[in-house]
């Protein structure tokens, strides 16, 4: 029974560490079997292991194998950056060929117009496989898809180019009076999982900062300047209030999640 339960232990590592960075998994077996082959016993052998195989393998294996999948490691730059570093660590950050120009573009618009306003990046997607999902989302799953932090101010007005949460998921901008709350509407459809980011935060931070309509929007208006943009989803409160018009800026459907906390990009 005891040796059912320890194979059972690292079944559930490995689906948790493949679901939460793809190469997880397979690092954690082979982690496994190289601990079994140094002699040397100390209680946090396979630990160390495990963590220096893991770095090996996403920062010297990982990016040069990629390209292979048509995937590429983003390309950070002064106005193009992670919102968190575990983005990068868990191999959340590939995108398609596409998409790498696109995110280029974006941040060379931002450079030049709005140099202080930098386009900070959530999730994109793996860098292997079309239709490997990276939970929790739905359609991260062809390097085609990208989301972006909302944009912040301080009390000043200053744009501050930090993030409301841990993650930069779950601190929603919440409808006004007057505008569409869509989010009321979906829960009231039974739609519960609608707000569950809230519980993605991993912590709130910087909460003297308020959303930047002016910082958002130009965000918004660098994006939707690149003619490879086929859709972006955010909040219709949201959309209303930056008088927004593209038709590709589109409301994502209750069975989704509520995107008044980022705003999600598709290149495809």
């Amino acid at each position: 029974m005891r040796k059912l339960l320890t194979y059972f232990g690292h079944l559930l590592a490995f689906l948790f560490l493949t679901i939460l960075s793809q190469v997880g998994g397979l690092v954690y077996i082979t982690s496994m079997l190289v601990s079994r082959k140094i002699k040397a016993v100390f209680p946090t052998k396979r630990f160390i292991v495990f963590m220096l195989l893991y770095a090996f393998t996403s920062i010297l294996i990982v990016p040069f194998v990629a390209p292979w999948f048509g995937r590429e490691k983003i390309e950070n730059n002064s106005n193009l950056q992670a919102v968190s570093y575990a983005t990068i660590l868990l191999n959340r950050n590939y995108v398609s060929v596409e998409t790498q120009a696109f995110m280029q573009a974006v941040s060379g618009q931002l450079h030049k117009e709005h140099p202080e306003i930098e386009a900070r990046y959530l999730d994109a997607c793996f860098p292997f496989w079309d239709g490997f999902p990276l939970f929790p989302h739905l359609s991260h799953n062809d390097g085609c898809k990208i989301d972006f932090s909302l944009v912040y101010e301080n009390g000043k007005g200053q744009i501050i180019n930090q993030s409301k949460s841990i993650s930069g998921y779950g601190v929603f901008e919440d409808a006004r009076k007057g505008e569409v709350d869509q989010c009321k509407l979906c829960q009231e459809q039974g739609y519960f999982q609608y707000d569950y980011p809230k519980y993605l935060t991993f912590g709130r931070i910087n909460q003297e900062l308020k959303f930047s309509e002016k910082g958002t929007k130009v965000l918004i208006d660098a994006i939707l300047a690149q003619a490879s943009m086929t859709k972006m989803f955010i909040e219709p409160h949201l959309k209303q209030r930056l008088k927004i018009s593209d038709e590709r800026v589109r409301f994502h459907g209750c069975r989704s999640v509520r995107h008044d906390d980022h705003i999600h990009v598709q290149i495809n």
